[in-house]
């Protein structure tokens, strides 16, 4: 049997040899120096550092920068535009974002936190319009939290707050954007060393550059999630029920006649089940897996004043890997990801999967064209780092629409509709396949600077679907990030 050192370990063989060393000549014995502490971030740090005046408080940010190029992407607003077109619209987008945030916590007591960060997100040179990455300065969140889960068992926040929950499939705070996604709500917690269980009500804030942003009063989403790793020994087991139920007014929260980005959602009352389990860390001899199991049911209706359907809708994914124990630690991985499609859009009912809230990103291509709807995805996702601060991956992913009778689904759930897309059912199934390479070098704790490339091989379906409209062509994109805390 092999010892595993930890730091648990690596203290008690120490103590051990410094004890019997001191029994027999105390002058000897050297004293075990304290472990590192753990830093609060750059400013908190040096002002804790300056006067004890400051340890109640949190003040701290991030700046991010991130340069994108990008080939045959659709450029929302500009005529003719869409995605893999090979003539007409703007095929090419070359632009620059920058993202500051800046908060101030305040905690004069274990069980009481109050928390604002305020965000400005710019982009130069980019031709979409409106701009989904802009956002004049604005609160990204503004909440108080309450209660302390080492005394007692129930926590509370309540205000502007970002949600976040498993691997962010289906609610995330996306991150990746230049904007992110945050929800004026309420949440409350029960925690205790077996498990913890969140209940939780509110409503997603749209983003309206110039503008204050409000929360959409016409669309609410609510839910009960549980996670336990406990009740299945080495493995994380979470189980959920989501609700968002969204009325006729949703189109219009903040106007009418503004374009889709605009927004807010269609009616619909869509309840969400579902699963996930994943492996814990260091359990099985360097193999993991995960999976995720999610079915709908309610009403959905695809505009405002629109029939009702009868909304039954399933998503699944699975995903196993291996990482060595040797040079750079390298891993290999499948996964498979499916969504529902509507095989008939005449029937009165509606198949197609609501993504929800999600971090798409991160799962189904970085070039983002596809969200967790309509879709067959297989994926080979492979890591190593070769030098202690640098981590390289590379992905490899193939799409099969899960019905033509559907649309092709955009990462952030619009469906495709114009210049040739739409509802094809002569089309192949088989949109196509996308390499994704990959680096990200650590340069300190608080600094990390990131450079992509993507490129996206055309398939049957969308050859099929923009043959009357010049044909279709491969898309390509690199970008460069660096983000900076504080």
């Amino acid at each position: 049997m092999k010892l595993k050192i930890t730091p648990s370990v690596s203290g008690a063989l120490a103590l051990g040899l410094v004890l019997p060393a001191s029994a027999q000549v105390a002058t000897n014995a050297v004293p075990l120096a304290p472990p590192p502490a753990i830093s609060a971030g750059l400013v908190n740090d040096w002002l804790r550092g300056e006067s004890a005046a400051f340890n109640p408080w949190d003040v701290g940010g991030q700046i991010r920068f991130r340069f994108d190029h990008k080939e045959n992407f659709a450029a929302p607003g500009q005529p003719g535009a869409v995605d893999f077109r090979k003539n007409g619209g703007d095929a090419d987008n070359t632009y620059w974002l920058t993202r500051e945030k800046l908060h101030l916590g305040y905690s004069p007591v274990n069980w009481f936190t109050a928390f604002a960060e305020g965000r400005n997100s710019t982009s130069t040179g980019d031709d979409r319009d409106p701009n989904p990455e802009s956002d004049s300065f604005d609160l990204h969140q503004g909440y108080v939290a309450l209660g302390d889960a080492r005394q007692f068992p129930l926590t509370a926040k309540v205000g502007r707050q970002e949600l976040s929950y498993g691997d962010e499939r289906l609610i995330g705070s996306f991150d990746w954007s230049n904007v992110g996604r945050v929800f004026d709500a309420a949440k409350l917690r029960h925690e205790n060393p077996n498990f913890w269980v969140d209940g939780f009500v509110g409503r997603v804030v749209m983003v309206n550059d110039d503008h204050f942003n409000e929360a959409n009063d016409y669309d609410f989403f609510s839910g009960v999630y549980a996670s336990t790793r406990t009740l299945i020994p080495k493995q994380e087991t979470q189980l959920y029920l989501l609700a968002r139920n969204v009325s006729e007014d949703s189109p219009n929260a903040i106007g009418a006649g503004l374009p889709p980005l605009l927004t807010g959602a269609t009616p619909r009352d869509v309840y969400t089940l579902g699963l996930r389990v994943k492996s814990l860390p260091e359990q099985f001899n360097g193999w993991d897996y995960e999976m995720e199991l999610a079915g709908q049911l309610g009403r959905f209706k695809k505009t405002a004043g629109s029939a009702s359907l009868d909304h039954e809708a399933i998503a699944a994914h699975a995903a196993g890997g291996y990482s060595w124990k040797t040079w750079g630690t390298p891993r290999a991985g499948l996964e498979y990801n499916f969504a529902s499609g509507d095989s008939d859009p005449t029937d009165g009912k509606h198949g197609t999967f609501d993504n929800l809230f999600p971090t798409n990103h991160k799962f189904y291509g970085y070039m983002d064209f596809v969200s967790w709807q309509n879709i067959h995805n297989a994926r080979l996702a492979t890591s190593i780092k070769p030098l202690p601060k640098l981590t390289l991956t590379g992905d490899y992913h193939a799409f099969w629409l899960a019905d033509t009778h559907d649309n092709f689904y955009q990462a952030n759930g619009a469906a495709r509709t114009t210049s040739g897309y739409g509802i094809n059912p002569g089309a192949g199934s088989f949109v196509g396949t996308e390499l994704d390479i990959i680096a990200t070098y650590a340069i300190k704790p608080y600094a990390a600077l990131q450079a992509g490339y993507g490129h996206f091989f055309v398939g049957d379906y969308v050859k099929n679907s923009l043959a009357s409209v010049g044909g279709a062509t491969d898309a390509d994109y690199v970008y460069t990030q660096v983000t900076f805390n504080f």
